[in-house]
Order: C-alpha cells, then sequence, then structure tokens
C-alpha cells in the first residue's frame, strides 16, 4: 500500500524523489548475509523505487529463514537461528551502498558491545541506531557512545507505547518482564505540560528532541499526528530538562522486552541485560 501511494505521488510531480527519505529494514528472519540483497530487492520492488534513503537491520538476533517473518514453536518461543554472524550481515549491507539500493545503512536494537564490534570490520560505518527509547527509558550510556561515534539515535516508543497491552494480546503474549507504566501519566510530565500549555505527549517529544534525538512517534489519529509536529514553538528549560532526566528508570522502564520476545532470551546475540 505504501509502494502504490509512493508511486502516485511521484507520478503526479507533487513531490520528488529527492524530498522523501525512505527508511526500512532487514527482518530478523533474513539475518543471514546470503539473503540481505534479496529481501532489499523484495523491499525496493514493494516499495516500488530504486533506493532507499537508510537500510537498517532490525535487530541483531536471528530467526530461522524460509517459514515466515516471525516463526514460533508451539509454546509461543520464536524460533531462533544460532549461527547469526552479525558482522557477515553488515559487510552484506555495505554492498547495498556499493549498488546504490541504499545510500546509508544502520541498525535497530543493537547495544555498546554490538557497535562496537561492527565498527572495527566496517569499512561503511552504521549512521544510525533505531532503539526504544522515551523518559522512562532513556539509555544514557548508549546515548554518549553513539555520540562519541558519529552515529545518530532514533527513538521508537518515544511516548512510552501505551498501546502495548493492546498489541500483545492481539500476537497472544503478556507484558510479563517489561514495564507497562504510561509516562504521559506521570504527574511530573503533567506539571511540565501544564505549564507550556501543551500536551503531556509534546513535552515527552520535546524532551528527546532537545536530547539530540530523533523521534518516530506512531498514531492513527489525525489530530494527534499533528500535535506530533507542533514540537517548535516552545522550549523546556534547563531544570525542566533535569526533572525530567531525573524519570529515567533504567533498564526497569524497558518494554519491549520479557514475554514478548519470547525464547530470543536464549540467541547468542540477544541485545537485552537482563
Amino acid at each position: 500500500m505504501i509502494g502504490n501511494v509512493l508511486k502516485k505521488w511521484l507520478d503526479s510531480g507533487k513531490i520528488k524523489r529527492e524530498e522523501l527519505f525512505i527508511v526500512t529494514k532487514l527482518p530478523n528472519n533474513a539475518m543471514r548475509e546470503d539473503l540481505v540483497e534479496d529481501y532489499l530487492k523484495q523491499s525496493l520492488s514493494a516499495l516500488q523505487l530504486s533506493y532507499v534513503d537508510l537500510y537498517l537491520v532490525h535487530m541483531p538476533v536471528g530467526l530461522q529463514s524460509g517459514i515466515g517473518l516471525r516463526p514460533r514453536n508451539e509454546d509461543g518461543s520464536f524460533k531462533l537461528d544460532q549461527t547469526t554472524d552479525i558482522l557477515a550481515v553488515w559487510k552484506a549491507m555495505e554492498k547495498q551502498v556499493d549498488r546504490s539500493r541504499a545510500k546509508a545503512i544502520g541498525v535497530s536494537n543493537f547495544n555498546i558491545n554490538q557497535l562496537e564490534r561492527i565498527q572495527k570490520i566496517s569499512r561503511i560505518p552504521p549512521v544510525n541506531n533505531q532503539v526504544e527509547l522515551h523518559v522512562y527509558l532513556q539509555q544514557k550510556d548508549l546515548q554518549k557512545y553513539c555520540k562519541d561515534n558519529g552515529i545518530i539515535m532514533t527513538a521508537y516508543a518515544p511516548l512510552g507505547s501505551s498501546g502495548m497491552v493492546a498489541f500483545v494480546k492481539k500476537v497472544g503474549v503478556t507484558l510479563e518482564g517489561g514495564n507497562d507504566e504510561d509516562p504521559r501519566a506521570d504527574p511530573v510530565v503533567i506539571r511540565i505540560a501544564k505549564s507550556h500549555n501543551k500536551t503531556t505527549a509534546q513535552v515527552l517529544l520535546r524532551f528527546l528532541i532537545q536530547s539530540g534525538i530523533n523521534i518516530i512517534p506512531k498514531s492513527v489519529n489525525p489530530d494527534r499526528i499533528r500535535q506530533n509536529f507542533q514540537l517548535f514553538d516552545f522550549v523546556l528549560t534547563n531544570k525542566e530538562m533535569a526533572e525530567l532526566n531525573a524519570l529515567d528508570k533504567g533498564k526497569d522502564g524497558r518494554k519491549f522486552c520479557g514475554d514478548l520476545l519470547r525464547g530470543m532470551q536464549k540467541h547468542p546475540e540477544y541485545p537485552f541485560p537482563n
């Protein structure tokens, strides 16, 4: 559907390809050197494009290929590919830049150790690391490493993903092992939002922008989508930034973990701390 919309826009002349920034990912079930190119070609065919601006490795944990996007065992755990070689995958990612299928390449859900290993062997270093990041999970060590090494960070779930409960019910798992608190309901966030006549969501997003983090908030509500862009007519004070920084719960603030990733903890490249 996205490819059809892109083609319609581009064919109409209302927008040029260079005015768009298109990102897609190598899925977990294609975490093999010999599958990288084929899966990017599939994405380009679906998007009806000749290149993407950024191609990301979705996660360092590889799943078994050829049996669906997220293959699971009978107990609901993921079917793992224990032979995943993230360095070999990265070298195959570099070839996609050489062949002009991707302008840039990066990763998602990679920890510092994994980034260091890639940096040591890379000819084209990762430009981006897309991770769960919000006021309750600020990943400050990872932020510092990425900043020091010229890796831009992108926050998924920048609002704390309050829709997780409904989502996980659909896939038949629980949030056991993950944080289920909604930072939009935090008293500190509410107070700061009132002082700026903004929504709590806008304060949470502005906090990340002022911290130098890219954000990709998700919403299906047109009004909230518009509000998510209205972040540049106010600035959080140093005191407010310090108050929001103090809300960090460390690894206890993580939502995308535990039962949601059932079985992945047994993979040698599982990236999250216990």
